[in-house]
C-alpha cells in the first residue's frame, strides 16, 4: 500500500463521531477565523482587486468561488497556521465554496475541513524540511482543495489516489522573488486551489496518477524536500490530529513577527503621548527564524511604495505600527497608513537582534520547526546544520521522539521588545507564544479570541453565536450562515 492509498483510505472514511470533541471545537473555530480573514481580504484594496477579477466570495460557480475565497485570505497573513502549514485557505475555503453544491450540513462540513486538514498538514510536514515552508509549501492547498472537495462530494478513495497522483505530478515551485516584490502573493494558494480542483475534475472524468506519486525516487518528496519524512504522511492516523495544533492570527503579520507586535501593543499601553516623541531606539530581541524572515523582506522595502506582500513580513514596521497606534489591522497596509512618515521613521528606529535562547526555545517547540526535526531524527539535526551552520545545531542540542499525540502542542516564536527612551528609561515586554499561538492558553480561550477576530473584521454576532452549534446546522441554515458572514 503507497502513502496516498493509506492516507486517503483513511480520510475518506472519516466521520465526525471519529474525531475528539476538542478537535471538532477547534475546527469550529477555525471556521470563525478564516471567515475574519477573508472578510480581512475583502476589505483591502488589493482584495478589491481580486473580486473584480473573479467576483464575489460566494457565486453559483463554485470553482471560481473557491478561488476567490482562498485569494482573499493569505497574503495579509490573517490565515492560521498548523504543524504542518497555512491549512485554511484550502481545506475551509473549498467546503465554503462547494457547501450548495454538495448540500452540506454542517457535520459534513466540519468532517470536510477536518479530512483536509489532516491530508495537507501531514503532506506539508513531510516536505518541511526542504526550500518550501509556511505560505511558500503552495503543495499544502493541492492537498487541501482536493482533500476537501472529494470528502465533500463523498467521492469514493480510488479517486482521491488520482486526484493526488495527478495534481503532485506537477507541483507548484515558489520563486521567492516574486512572492516577496510583487502582487503575485495573492494567489499564493489560489493557484493550487484552481490546480488541485481540476485535477479532481480530471479524475473523475476517468485519468489516474501515479499512487507512489509521494515517495517515489523520482516523486515529489525526492524533489520538495531535502530531508523528507514520509512516515509523517500516515503516522497516528485517527490519534494524531493536525488540527489540534492550529494557532490563530489575531493581527496580520508574518511568520515570527506576530509575539513582537503582541510585546509592542502592551508597550503602547505603558507608554505616554510624551513618551512616545522620546523613543531613541527600539530592540526586537528574537529567534533566527524571525530575523530570517525579516532579512527577506527588507529586500523589498521602498517606504510606501514597498508590495504589501513584503511590508506584511516585516518586523519594523509591524512593530512601529503597534507600538504608535496601538492595533495592527488590515488597514495598516495600504494608504493612508503606508503614506505616514513618521510610522516609517519610528520604523528607522527598530533594531533586530538574535537571541539565541530563543532560537532554542523555537526549535524544541512543536510548530514551526521542532516536530520536523523530531521525526526526522539524526537527519533532522543534520538538516539544521546545513540550514543554519555550527551555531543553530548547538542551540538545538539533544532531540528526543517525535509526539505521539498533538494534545499538549505548542507553537513557540519568541520576541522580546524593548523601548529606550530619551533620559534612560527602558520599558520591556516579553512573550515566547504569541497571542493565538498553539499552547495552553490558546487550548482554553480560543473560541474568545476567534470571536473577537470576526468580529473587529465586521462580522455579525450572529454568525459567531452560530458557529458554536455549527454541527447541528442543517444544510440550508449553512447557506444563511456563509452568506450572513460574508455579506458586507
Amino acid at each position: 500500500m503507497t502513502l496516498l492509498e493509506e492516507l486517503t483510505g483513511w480520510a475518506a472514511k472519516l466521520t465526525l463521531d471519529q474525531v475528539p470533541p476538542r478537535v471538532v471545537e477547534m475546527a469550529k473555530s477555525q471556521v470563525l477565523s478564516q471567515l475574519a480573514a477573508i472578510r480581512g481580504g475583502m476589505a483591502h484594496p488589493q482584495g478589491q482587486t481580486l473580486l473584480r477579477a473573479f467576483g464575489t466570495p460566494l457565486q453559483p460557480t463554485a470553482k471560481k468561488a473557491a478561488t476567490v475565497l482562498a485569494g482573499l485570505t493569505s497574503w495579509l497573513h490573517l490565515d492560521d497556521t498548523a504543524y504542518a502549514g497555512h491549512l485554511s485557505n484550502s481545506t475551509v475555503s473549498v467546503p465554503f465554496a462547494y457547501a450548495e453544491a454538495c448540500r452540506l450540513d454542517g457535520t459534513a462540513l466540519l468532517t470536510a475541513i477536518i479530512a483536509a486538514n489532516e491530508c495537507a498538514a501531514r503532506i506539508t510536514a513531510s516536505a518541511t524540511l526542504g526550500p518550501f515552508r509556511g505560505q511558500m509549501a503552495a503543495h499544502t492547498h493541492l492537498a487541501g482543495a482536493i482533500a476537501a472537495r472529494l470528502h465533500a462530494s463523498g467521492a469514493p478513495a480510488g479517486r482521491w489516489v488520482d486526484a493526488f497522483g495527478l495534481a503532485f505530478a506537477m507541483p507548484i515551485w515558489t520563486l521567492t522573488h516574486g512572492f516577496m516584490g510583487s502582487e503575485a502573493r495573492m494567489l499564493s494558494s489560489a493557484l493550487p486551489v484552481r490546480v488541485g480542483l481540476a485535477a479532481v475534475d480530471s479524475a473523475a472524468g476517468g485519468l489516474s496518477g501515479a499512487p507512489d506519486i509521494l515517495e517515489h525516487p523520482k516523486g515529489f518528496l525526492a524533489t520538495f524536500a531535502q530531508v523528507p519524512v514520509p512516515t509523517a504522511i500516515t503516522v497516528g492516523l485517527g490519534d494524531r490530529w493536525h488540527t489540534e495544533t492550529l494557532s490563530f492570527k489575531v493581527h496580520p503579520s508574518g511568520p515570527g513577527t506576530d509575539t513582537a507586535v503582541d510585546c509592542a501593543l502592551r508597550l503602547h499601553a505603558e507608554l505616554d503621548p510624551d513618551e512616545m516623541e522620546a523613543i531613541e531606539e527600539i530592540v526586537v530581541r528574537a529567534s533566527l527564524y524571525t530575523l530570517m524572515v525579516d532579512k527577506a523582506a527588507a529586500e523589498y522595502l521602498d517606504g510606501p511604495r514597498t508590495p504589501v506582500s513584503a511590508l506584511v513580513s516585516a518586523t519594523p514596521y509591524a512593530v512601529a505600527t503597534a507600538l504608535s497606534t496601538g492595533g495592527l489591522t488590515p488597514a495598516d497596509f495600504t494608504a493612508p497608513a503606508t503614506d505616514d512618515p513618521a510610522r516609517w521613521a519610528l520604523a528607522a528606529k527598530v533594531r533586530l537582534v538574535h537571541d539565541k535562547e530563543m532560537t532554542t526555545i523555537l526549535l524544541h517547540a512543536d510548530a514551526p520547526f521542532g516536530e520536523a526535526i523530531r521525526a526526522a531524527g539524526e537527519r533532522g539535526a543534520a538538516w539544521v546544520r546545513d540550514f543554519g551552520g555550527p551555531l543553530l545545531a548547538d542551540l538545538l542540542g539533544p532531540i528526543g521522539p517525535p509526539r505521539a499525540s498533538f494534545e499538549d502542542a505548542v507553537k513557540a516564536t519568541p520576541a522580546a521588545v524593548s523601548v529606550h527612551l530619551a533620559g534612560g528609561r527602558v520599558v520591556e515586554h516579553r512573550a515566547d507564544v504569541p497571542v493565538g499561538g498553539i499552547g495552553p492558553d490558546t487550548r482554553a480561550s480560543h473560541r474568545r479570541l476567534v470571536r473577537g477576530k470576526f468580529l473587529e473584521a465586521g462580522g455579525p454576532a450572529e454568525v459567531a453565536d452560530a458557529v458554536n452549534d455549527l454541527e447541528r446546522l442543517s444544510a440550508s441554515e449553512i447557506g444563511w450562515f456563509l452568506r450572513t458572514a460574508l455579506q458586507r
